[in-house]
């Protein structure tokens, strides 16, 4: 059942589209198939993702005054209401961004598995009204030949990885004196994204094939562009400023609300 789900609503689909790029790209390069696709699929989920990548931003200005909340001495309780009531004010759930990505995972797994199965097209599982490429161009560019491993591609996908990484949204730390458990595992991951995972990347696209390798190439120069679109469009310095003022004008009325109702 799950399985005929993933291919009805998502598999299928995704290897429809590759198969009607290929036949209408000229020379039939399904390397430039493969980019568009991706490309396309990660315009659709552009939306997931600024949102993603806006809630990140949105926590990481308000973990000062989080750690504020925590150090104050308050009970647990007065602490869970004051850090609902600062979520409330802003409008951020410290779960959207997670939610969103997940959302998005099945999409990307499904467009990579596509990749990874290898690009055979058969009739079983292309629509009535899409057709068989008459003409399939492996080599792309007239370069290199995606069907099989390439070093180069995956070079290219460890060094697009890492990149990627480097524009990634840092977590959000409580700024305290003694680091907590998510600050010292966030740190840790952000480390390992940026220095471990560029090489199983680059590993994985060697060993798989070069389609797999240029869909990771697109996929994260995409999201590099996509993250500095995002922070110069959206998050400005002078907005978090203005942000940064607003939240402590507003911690400073909720001190004196509680001082009053004392």
């Amino acid at each position: 059942m799950i399985s005929q789900i993933w291919n009805l609503v998502l598999y299928q689909p995704l290897l429809n589209a590759l198969a009607f790029l290929v036949s209408i790209i000229p020379g039939g390069d399904v390397g430039i198939a493969v980019i568009v696709l991706t490309i396309l699929v990660k315009v659709i989920l552009f939306p997931l993702s600024r949102k993603s990548i806006e809630s990140q931003a949105q926590m990481n200005m308000l973990a000062p005054e989080l750690q504020k909340i925590k150090e104050s001495g308050a009970s647990k309780e007065e602490q869970a209401t004051r850090t609902f009531e600062l979520y409330k004010q802003h409008k951020t759930n410290p779960f959207s961004g997670c939610l969103l990505m997940l959302i998005q995972i099945p999409i990307i797994f499904a467009l990579y598995y596509v990749f990874l199965k290898g690009i055979h097209f058969q009739n079983g599982v292309l629509y009535s009204f899409v057709h068989i490429p008459a003409h399939m161009n492996m080599i792309f560019l007239g370069i290199v030949d995606i069907g099989k491993k390439s070093l180069l591609l995956a070079i290219l996908a460890g060094v697009s990885q890492s990149l990627q990484a480097h524009f990634m949204p840092m977590p959000a730390l409580s700024g305290g004196a003694n680091p907590s458990f998510q600050d010292s595992f966030g740190k840790s991951m952000n480390m390992q994204m940026k220095y471990v995972f560029p090489f199983i990347v680059a590993f994985i696209a060697y060993n798989i094939s070069g389609a797999v390798a240029l869909y990771w190439i697109t996929s994260n120069l995409f999201m590099v562009g996509q993250q500095i679109y995002i922070k110069k469009k959206v998050f400005t310095p002078n907005m978090i400023k203005v942000e940064s003022k607003v939240i402590l004008e507003e911690m400073k009325q909720l001190d004196k609300e509680k001082k009053l109702t004392k």
